[in-house]
């Protein structure tokens, strides 16, 4: 492996739940880290995480995920007005005789801390979600876990990421969809894998995908899951972005059964890996692009 295949941060994402974007992800991982040194998946679908049902990795290490939320001392506001005004999020406001505060609308920026003339508010830490760490045979394994009912996953998606700084590949399993949470995981890739299917409701959310991408700027290419499902609308849309359809994984009952059982596909059926080497050579051509 040379230097600049050392340190990789490919995303693998889709634009609707259950399109093959965690088999790609845990396949792909897996069959890298038999012929890498440092090779890490990192699922980052806090709210949902199940690349684990397939890796089975045993855990050494956890962690809370803490934010920090505002709190005001009512007895040293001045009520000027300042923190309500700087919050973008409506998380605080004044009302003339009391501060409330909206802690699900908190995104723990600080910035009522700041303007504060008088020092009224303070900061309380607060657990959302959990960061755990393993390995599953030669891959290590970092997923992020969302309290149940919290409604902001980014702070825990970024943990996830630092959490994996450094050398290696790292592979992030994203959160479906193009919302906050996704651009939170993709950001900073060296490459975005977007799975799908060729079907219409798969055009749809790829086409919103590639629009996404396009504005934050990163490389991507497609990978068809459940091939020879639907029509080639998505293959005529690839050709008309020139976007290239790295690898396609054909609709196949025993590798659905595999997958039903929580089976790794390149386990079940060895022959899959080199598919999946070669999707990497791929990729790293694209990079190197």
């Amino acid at each position: 492996m040379t230097q600049n295949q050392e340190n990789l941060l490919i995303a693998v994402a889709s634009g609707k739940g259950g399109t093959g974007k965690t088999t790609f992800a845990t396949n792909l991982a897996w069959t890298l880290s038999g012929d890498s040194d440092r090779v890490i998946y990192m699922d980052c679908d806090v709210e949902e995480p199940n690349g684990h049902l397939f890796l089975n990795p045993e855990w050494s290490a956890a962690r809370e995920v803490k934010v920090g939320i505002p709190i005001v001392d009512q007895d040293r506001c001045i009520h000027c007005g300042k923190c309500g005004r700087i919050c973008r999020f409506n998380a605080i406001a004044d009302l003339g005789t009391r501060v409330m505060t909206f802690h699900d609308l908190c995104h723990s920026c600080g910035g009522c801390m700041l303007v504060c003339p008088v020092q009224a508010i303070t900061e309380q830490w607060n657990p959302i979600g959990m960061i755990r760490r393993g390995h599953s045979g030669a891959l290590s394994v970092i997923q992020g876990e969302l309290n149940i009912g919290h409604p902001t996953s980014p702070p825990v998606i970024r943990e996830v990421k630092a959490e994996a700084s450094g050398t290696g590949i790292r592979i992030i399993d994203c959160p479906p969809g193009t919302s906050c949470p996704v651009m939170e995981s993709v950001k900073g890739s060296d490459f975005v894998l977007l799975v799908t299917e060729s079907t219409p409701f798969g055009l749809f959310d790829l086409r919103m995908m590639v629009e996404m991408l396009g504005l934050l700027k990163l490389k991507l290419g497609v990978a068809i899951n459940r091939k020879g499902l639907g029509d080639r609308s998505v293959y005529q849309f690839c050709e008309q972005r020139q976007i290239p359809v790295l690898m396609e994984l054909e609709d196949d009952r025993k590798i659905a059964e595999a997958y039903s059982r929580g089976e790794l596909a390149v386990v079940s059926f060895p022959h899959l890996k080199e598919r999946f080497r070669k999707l990497m050579q791929a990729v790293l051509k694209r990079i190197r692009t």
